[in-house]
């Protein structure tokens, strides 16, 4: 598996984007306002991805105090992260194609209230595409472990578990 790729991620936020555009300038009138509901479930993915990926570089680094983790779990951390920083891009793409759209009736109320609110959704899901590529590099295992630093082997019974 490769890493992910920023230009990827770009390439999704613009799809999304202009996606979104098209079809809220068509149907904007009849939508009702923007939800905040997906704001503070970004931040707390981006807060869990961030803090799993800080245990898991330790735990990979092989730090006093800690144990190996295995390979499997290791396997499933970076599927989270790609699949994370992928839903970002779409959900950051989105917010900003509805944002545009929603802005030329800026000087109305609710129109103003939903660029807001899609602002705000925009900047959370860079911030979950931020930890969730934190969580990629924090997979990988290192090259050179470095001076004083030691990679255990895996145990024995870490193989077939």
């Amino acid at each position: 598996m490769t890493p992910t790729r920023t230009r990827t991620l770009l390439l999704v936020a613009v799809a999304f984007a202009v996606a979104t555009w098209l079809v809220t300038r068509l149907i904007y009138n009849s939508l009702p306002p923007l939800p905040w509901t997906m704001v503070p479930a970004l931040v707390i993915a981006a807060g869990a991805e961030a803090w799993t990926g800080r245990g898991l570089r330790a735990r990979i680094l092989g730090r006093p105090g800690t144990k190996p983790p295995l390979p499997l779990y290791v396997a499933r951390m970076v599927a989270l992260a790609k699949a994370s920083s992928l839903t970002a891009a779409g959900i950051g793409g989105a917010a900003a194609g509805f944002a545009v759209a929603a802005a030329a009736s800026l000087p109305d109320a609710v129109p103003r209230r939903d660029v807001i609110a899609a602002g705000i959704t925009l900047g959370t899901s860079v911030l979950l595409a931020l930890a969730a590529l934190y969580l990629e590099h924090c997979c990988r295992v290192p090259d050179d472990p470095g001076p004083g630093r030691h990679v255990p082997p895996p145990r024995p019974a870490d193989r077939f578990h």
